[in-house]
């Protein structure tokens, strides 16, 4: 079993882009039994987890977690942006700090990505 933590802290939609393709080929290439992912959005790229401002991300994100990928939003960011968990998609994951998400992961030694 891979385990691989994903980094987004970009709005820019080719960078998400670029993120939500790099971890579709994780799954298609590991098989959703051999990889274990979380998605952690802070800062920035936190709006890929709001429902208003997914926009055309929506879809591939919901494949995406069909098919194993958890999806973590930073409530450090929510706070400084006025969220709230009424704001995030269905299914996302609420995560006290995305850094330090990301730092425990890695320590755990999970695979860190930030395509």
């Amino acid at each position: 079993m891979h385990r691989t933590v994903i980094h987004l802290n970009e709005a820019d939609p080719a960078k998400i882009q670029a993120v939500l393709q790099n971890t579709s080929n994780l799954f298609t290439a590991l098989g959703e039994e051999g990889l274990q992912a979380e998605l952690v959005a802070h800062g920035p790229g936190i709006t890929v987890t709001t429902a208003t401002l997914a926009g055309a991300f929506t879809g591939p994100l919901d494949d995406l977690m069909s098919r194993g990928l958890v999806v973590c939003a930073c409530r450090n960011t929510m706070t400084a942006k006025g969220l709230s968990s009424t704001d995030l998609l269905e299914g996302v994951t609420i995560v006290d700090s995305g850094v330090a998400h990301l730092v425990t992961r890695q320590g755990q030694g999970w695979s860190y990505l930030r395509p």
